[in-house]
């Protein structure tokens, strides 16, 4: 039997596509496609182009006619993922970032978990920091969840993922809804977490499946903070039980007396009420239960010392 890179696991095959997310990266993109095409797995690729100006779209047609690339004509943000999970027509679907990419192996690993258990909806990675192979930050913080596992589970439950280093479930992402467009980017994985944990769904942590991780040099900072408040408030305001919302929007308070960014986002928040008022959906107890859990072990790290984030920590791809 051949196998995936040596651990016995089957490559992931046809059922598997890969949805590929980029703006305006046309090196970066083109290295993702190369290494995906190269994959002993041999997944179907889609590229979803949010609207790029620098010629992404006829490069990657040109260079990698196997592949199909769906043009948003726009920057869709996040969402533009959405566009790509619709289009295949696999039952599963890896995602992946233009500056990221999925080492042999962990595709089929990704897979070997949700063809186990039918109530996994997604299967978040550990994402590696290139040129070092340091982990991002953040998957410690998802290896150490604190929300109690049911019997079974492949890894950690958690409500939140990292999307460019993910397998979804079709079915499960489309009943969920998807990426919410208004967020654009910084805090989807979040909402659609609460949506799928909503529906009864599970999204775990795997340490075995590894992404890779090359940080691109094109990012905008300041503009990036500001979506992310904006974004962490609509989150909370939307889903999170009142105690929770109210600690969220203090702390944004807070932050924004000494952060211009911060009271920007705060501001840009305030002025989407309407829209999260009629778009609130209130948590089940047992959800509302595991997002205090988290909230409180976030509190905890939050008070302990620890050095300033390395160049490069993932946070999503900055394509979008």
């Amino acid at each position: 039997m051949v196998t995936g890179d040596g651990d016995g696991s089957a490559p992931a095959g046809p059922d598997v596509t890969v949805v590929v997310l980029t703006r305006n990266r046309a090196d970066e993109v083109a290295a993702t496609v190369g290494g995906l095409v190269a994959l002993p797995d041999r997944p179907a690729v889609i590229v979803v182009d949010n609207g790029s100006s620098d010629g992404t779209v006829a490069r990657l047609r040109a260079g990698y006619p196997e592949i199909e690339v769906l043009e948003a004509g726009r920057n869709l943000g996040a969402a533009g993922r959405n566009l790509g999970v619709r289009r295949a027509a696999t039952p599963l679907v890896a995602l992946c970032d233009d500056d990221t990419g999925w080492l042999p192996g962990s595709l089929a690993r990704a897979r070997a978990a949700l063809d186990a258990d039918h109530r996994i909806a997604v299967v978040s990675g550990r994402v590696v920091v290139a040129p070092d192979g340091r982990d991002d930050a953040t998957c410690a913080v998802m290896a150490a969840s604190p929300i109690p596992a049911r019997p079974g589970l492949p890894g950690p439950p958690v409500l939140g993922f990292l999307a460019g280093a993910s397998m979804v479930r079709r079915e499960a992402f489309l009943a969920a809804g998807g990426f919410e467009p208004r967020l654009l980017i910084g805090g989807e994985e979040e909402l659609l977490t609460l949506d799928l944990a909503r529906l009864g769904w599970d999204v775990v942590y795997l340490e075995d499946v590894v992404v890779s991780h090359r940080p691109s040099s094109r990012r905008d900072g300041g503009g990036r903070k500001v979506l992310q408040v904006r974004n962490r408030l609509w989150v909370s305001w939307l889903r999170h039980p009142p105690d929770l919302a109210a600690r969220r929007t203090a702390e944004a308070v807070r932050r924004a007396t000494r952060d211009a960014d911060v009271a920007r986002g705060l501001i840009r928040a305030a002025a989407g009420l309407p829209w999260v008022v009629r778009n609130r959906r209130a948590l089940p107890p047992r959800v509302a239960s595991a997002a205090r859990l988290v909230e409180a072990a976030r509190l905890v790290e939050a008070g302990k010392p620890r050095p300033a984030p390395a160049a490069g920590t993932y946070a999503g791809s900055n394509s979008r």
